[in-house]
């Protein structure tokens, strides 16, 4: 059978740190979407390591990890991540896997980022300008390029007809750039990847999972970025949802067990678009610094505010979740008073807890319960049972509110700092 990780939030949940916790119990750890956007942070060893498109199971040596055809990859970024592993003696022939019908990410896909965000002027969506919509709008109207291609003879031609289409569009946008240098170390990294094991990653996985081996699906991003079911259009490309999995790595969903389903114990956003519980103020900005709430991939400030039910319990909906995990709760220790909404006021006074179809274009009023904060470290305890009782209420009335347990609390980001909870469900 094959479980389940991903975001419930507006992404930065912390999946990496869970992934990596999780690990030793898979044999195999795959990441069904997304692309070099996504950047998962894992810290142990006192040491901080960022992931972008490699799956966060690299670091446990007895682990597969598989690069799915439903992520888009970054050669060049790809690259460079396997360079800066260097230090931990990885067998990468061992333990990683790329599908070869992997969206392929090119130069000119990049420069139509920012082309497209530049034409938006005040309605820019906060791309990360990594290519990664380009690269899913050509895949989509099928004339992208898939990892398999650079094997072939025709890559080259291939190549240069995407790129000369793209040059249409640019020359449209009247978008001044620089390719040369761009392509040299494209081609370069394109010759780099070849060493390593681009594979049928569709067959590989089922494989595994007939002879009954453990694997972990890794989503990026998170369940409300959803090109379907988030805020749209500030959303992401692909789907971040449960059913992704299934497209985005080639299974089935009979195959589907646990979902785990990671939150933040309050919210951060980063780019634009809708946040209800945003918080604007004073108590915004120490939540950001207390949590160090800056884009692992792109540095940006995140947006930050209290935990949003209505939201939680839309994603937990949507996916399916069977188990809870909540990250950063000592981010909280500096507050006397926590506030959670539980439901939302919109424009003509109805009181709801569903997402309203038009999120971006109202102004919702969050409705909040407040709850005593514990206002004391964390540091040091490794039992939840001995979790100031403040702590337990908050994370027992959440349980309660969205019906599932919540079976994991983070208290810090070393992976050591995981405490299991028995749920009271």
């Amino acid at each position: 059978m094959i479980d389940i990780l991903l975001g419930l939030q507006w992404g930065d949940e912390g999946k990496g740190k869970i992934v990596d916790v999780l690990a030793p119990d898979y044999k195999v750890v795959a990441r069904f979407q997304g692309g070099p956007n996504a950047g998962h942070t894992l810290e142990f060893d006192g040491k901080k390591h960022v992931l972008h498109q490699i799956p966060s199971g690299i670091f446990r040596e007895d682990c597969i990890n598989i690069i799915g055809n439903g992520v888009v990859l970054d050669p060049i970024i790809f690259k460079k991540e396997i360079l800066g592993l260097k230090d931990y003696n990885i067998d990468f022939s061992k333990n990683l896997f790329v599908s070869k019908k992997t969206a392929v990410i090119i130069p000119t896909h990049r420069i139509l980022d920012a082309a497209y965000e530049n034409a938006k002027g005040k309605s820019k969506i906060g791309s990360t300008l990594k290519g990664i919509g380009p690269a899913y709008s050509d895949k989509i109207s099928r004339q992208g390029l898939r990892l398999g291609d650079i094997l072939s003879e025709s890559f080259k031609e291939k190549y240069e007809k995407l790129v000369n289409s793209h040059k249409q569009i640019l020359a449209f946008y009247n978008h001044e750039y620089q390719l040369e240098e761009a392509e040299k170390e494209f081609f370069e990294a394109v010759e780099f990847i070849k060493g390593f094991n681009l594979v049928d990653g569709e067959y590989l996985l089922n494989e595994q999972l007939k002879a009954g081996t453990k694997v972990l699906a890794e989503g990026a991003q998170g369940s409300l970025l959803d090109v379907d079911f988030g805020s749209y259009p500030f959303v992401t490309s692909s789907n971040t949802t449960a059913a992704g999995v299934c497209s985005g790595l080639g299974v089935s969903p009979s195959k589907i067990n646990e979902v785990y389903g990671i939150f933040k114990a309050y919210c951060t956003r980063v780019g634009s678009g809708p946040f209800p519980t945003e918080l604007l103020d004073d108590e915004g900005e120490r939540m950001r610094q207390e949590g160090w709430e800056f884009g692992s991939t792109t540095g940006r400030p995140r947006r930050t505010g209290w935990l949003d039910l209505p939201a939680l319990k839309y994603s937990i909906m949507l996916n399916g979740v069977t188990q809870l995990i909540m990250m950063k709760a000592d981010v909280l220790n500096i507050f006397d008073e926590i506030k959670i909404c539980t439901h939302y006021k919109l424009p003509d006074g109805t009181i709801t807890e569903e997402l309203p179809y038009d999120i971006c274009d109202i102004e919702i009023t969050p409705v909040y319960k407040t709850m005593k904060g514990w206002a004391t470290s964390l540091a040091g305890i490794n039992d939840f049972e001995k979790m100031p009782v403040e702590l337990q209420e908050y994370t027992s009335y959440i349980e309660r509110e969205v019906g599932v347990p919540v079976t994991y609390v983070s208290t810090s980001p070393d992976r050591t700092a995981t405490l299991e909870r028995k749920s009271g469900l």
